[in-house]
């Protein structure tokens, strides 16, 4: 069974992998912020420059396993060409490498996921010397992905820091055919999806289901965690399956006490590994987020790639700038946090500003659901609300406002909403859950190609191979530009022209003989504009 190969903003030292490749030279020296991907007792000599591995080559090998007590296994390899051997070379180190990989048993990959998750950056782009042949790396470099995806049944994450480097990729995906194994309903469904980002009519929701990727706990493992933490007897136990869900978190609740149950939220849901899918939605050119989780890891994820979110309500919203709401609390601030049967029914009388927010969206935008079992009291009094408002007079009809990606198909459940959502299944009612979650992940990956505007490496010296004739007159005259603004610009008009250039890639590359970055980048600030537009 062929793997998939996914392009994505991330961390790698913080993005939940199994295996993780890791750029490095002869000597044996890394990027100082790979160092979290290593036992402290592997770094023999910490320089500004770079770490030194306390490990050794034999012979002409290329790649190091480097030993640990983890899931998550981190592989050294050789990309740094000092002998002028051209990307043939670096392209034999990514083969060489992923077959090792393939080599190490791994019996379940992490947190339940279908498959095992291998994560590697553009190898050969900072220290390696391939900095200045970006477009051509990417170009060679994903075909090799992919056959060794088709090979040894794992799936790769090609991770990018860059906006000008994620935007080249997805143009080099787009031009090519056969990278996303999905059937032709959710083909379609990518490309308005995808259309609706880019116009701005598009606001995502996200549920518990996308932190149980990282390791999160769902409803039920959720209250088991908290009978476990309270000591309840079995007999008690055994009752709460009984009670619904908020209920038997009440009862918990009343068991441990407010600053037990605040401690619990604050440890179990703080800041930790991302998911790949938390990375492939905060990727999405989409301002507007929702979620009823706690956990920081969508907002995380967003700020390894350059995007400040605002988090409301507890910081204030910036003109431009993308923000989430948490609906139900977050666990930085544990007070906040709606769990217990008690804390909903006040939720449904305090939070009408929240609620307000989504309301909005649901009636500007078309929002996507990712995650949601669309089962939460709040959600169902919201989408009734909106209902109501949106029935046209006498016509006892609505539009829908959004689409629900579930994980496997409920005829019941999709009929019941089918007045305000589309609901669309990754598999059949019988299908394995893993799968159909993966299934999820293949779908944004494709949302997020087709999504990302196909003009951030324009001025980027490291992506003129993939210009065509008009793209690089156009280039060459916005350069022109460039060098006319001032450095120490201030009027309203050359901000605008500066901010746009650097929206179109200029002055994000090292291509042009500048020192070369490491490989996992610095992070940019993120300044793409959305249009906002009324859904």
């Amino acid at each position: 069974m062929s793997g998939h190969v996914f392009v994505v903003g991330a961390d790698l030292t913080r993005m939940s992998c199994d295996d993780v490749l890791v750029p490095t030279d002869r000597s044996l020296r890394v990027a100082r912020s790979w160092a979290p991907l290593f036992p402290d007792e592997l770094i023999t000599d910490r320089q500004a420059e770079g770490d030194c591995i306390g490990m050794s080559w034999s012979g002409d090998e290329r790649v190091l396993e480097v030993p640990g007590s983890d899931s998550r296994r981190a592989w050294l390899v050789d990309t740094v060409d000092d002998g002028g051997r051209g990307l043939p070379w670096l392209l034999d180190g990514a083969r060489e490498a992923l077959a090792a990989v393939a080599r190490r048993e791994v019996p379940e990959p992490a947190h339940g996921r279908a498959r095992r998750l291998v994560g590697l950056p553009a190898l050969g782009t900072g220290w390696g010397g391939a900095a200045g042949q970006r477009g051509a790396l990417l170009q060679q470099l994903l075909p090799v992905l992919r056959e060794a995806a088709e090979e040894h049944g794992f799936d790769v994450a090609l991770v990018l820091r860059g906006p000008s480097d994620l935007a080249a990729a997805q143009r080099v995906r787009r031009g090519e055919e056969g990278g996303w194994n999905l059937p032709g309903n959710l083909r379609e469904l990518a490309e308005d999806l995808g259309e609706r980002a880019r116009r701005g009519q598009l606001a995502l929701f996200i549920g518990a289901g996308v932190g149980a990727a990282a390791g999160l706990p769902t409803w039920p493992q959720l209250v088991d965690e908290l009978a476990t933490r309270s000591g309840l007897d079995d007999g008690l136990r055994e009752g709460l399956a009984r009670l619904p869900p908020q209920d038997s978190a009440a009862l918990l609740s009343r068991e441990l006490g407010p600053e037990e149950m605040a401690a619990f939220v604050a440890e179990r849901f703080g800041p930790g590994s991302y998911a790949l899918a938390h990375a492939l939605i905060a990727g999405l050119p989409v301002q507007e987020f929702v979620t009823t989780n706690y956990d920081p890891l969508v907002e995380l994820a967003a700020t390894d790639i350059g995007r400040e979110v605002t988090v409301l309500p507890y910081e204030e919203a910036r003109p431009g700038a993308p923000w989430l709401l948490k609906l139900h609390g977050d666990a930085a601030h544990p007070e906040s946090v709606v769990l217990t049967r008690e804390e909903y029914l006040q939720f449904g009388n305090q939070g009408a500003a929240l609620a307000g927010v989504l309301h909005s969206l649901l009636l500007t935008r078309h929002v996507l659901f990712v995650g949601t079992s669309m089962l939460d009291d709040d959600l169902i009094r919201i989408a009734h609300q909106v209902r109501t408002a949106l029935k046209t007079q006498g016509s006892g009809t609505a539009r829908r406002t959004g689409t629900v990606l579930a994980l496997r198909e409920d005829v019941a459940r999709a009929r019941l909403w089918e007045q305000d959502v589309e609901t669309v299944a990754m598999c059949p009612a019988d299908g394995e859950p893993a799968e159909a979650a993966r299934r999820l992940e293949v779908l944004l990956d494709l949302i997020g190609c087709l999504s990302t505007p196909p003009t951030g490496y324009l001025l980027d010296p490291a992506y003129r191979g993939l210009l065509n004739d008009e793209e690089q007159a156009l280039a060459g005259t916005l350069r022109c530009v460039a060098e006319a603004l001032p450095e120490d610009a201030s009027s309203t008009a050359a901000l605008e022209v500066a901010g746009l250039l650097r929206r179109l890639g200029h002055g994000s590359s090292a291509a042009d003989g500048e020192a070369p970055p490491p490989d996992i980048a610095t992070r940019p600030r993120d300044e793409r504009v959305q249009e906002q537009r009324p859904g």
